[in-house]
């Protein structure tokens, strides 16, 4: 790691979790890593890409930054939007004055739309009803 000093985020989404640690350095000596594997190959897709990278982007930091993810539950859609709001959180602790620009693209905003739960006596989904009989 280029220095000792980083900054460090939690992101969530649905029931996955990111925990990030960004250090201030260029991405040439180390590229940003989720669960020891390069952001690339963790998320291989081209829109996956501009998702994950749309926080630097917006702040200009784009290769001024390294950084160690880990992510953990949901799939890899849910990881990727944890992701997200775990480097923007991240952005805003280097610099608080980012927080307005972020704020406004609306990478600060938790999504928290989770699944919704099976209730008993119902159906096979969580607002299934079973069928009544006709006659």
């Amino acid at each position: 790691m280029p220095t000792n000093k980083y900054y460090y985020a939690i992101g969530r989404r649905k029931t996955a979790t990111v925990i990030i640690k960004m250090f201030k350095g260029k991405q040439e000596e180390q590229q940003i890593t989720v669960n020891g594997l390069p952001i690339n190959v963790y998320w291989p897709s081209a829109t996956a890409k501009t998702v994950y990278q749309e926080p630097f982007k917006t702040t200009n930091t784009l290769s001024r930054f390294t950084a160690t993810a880990t992510a953990k539950g949901s799939g890899k859609n849910g990881q990727l939007g944890a992701f997200v709001l775990a480097a923007a959180r991240a952005l805003e602790k280097f610099d608080p004055k980012l927080r307005s620009v972020l704020k406004k693209r609306g990478l600060l905003t938790r999504d928290q739309r989770q699944k919704e739960r099976r209730k008993p006596g119902l159906a096979h989904k969580a607002r299934a009803k079973k069928q009544s009989p006709k006659r």
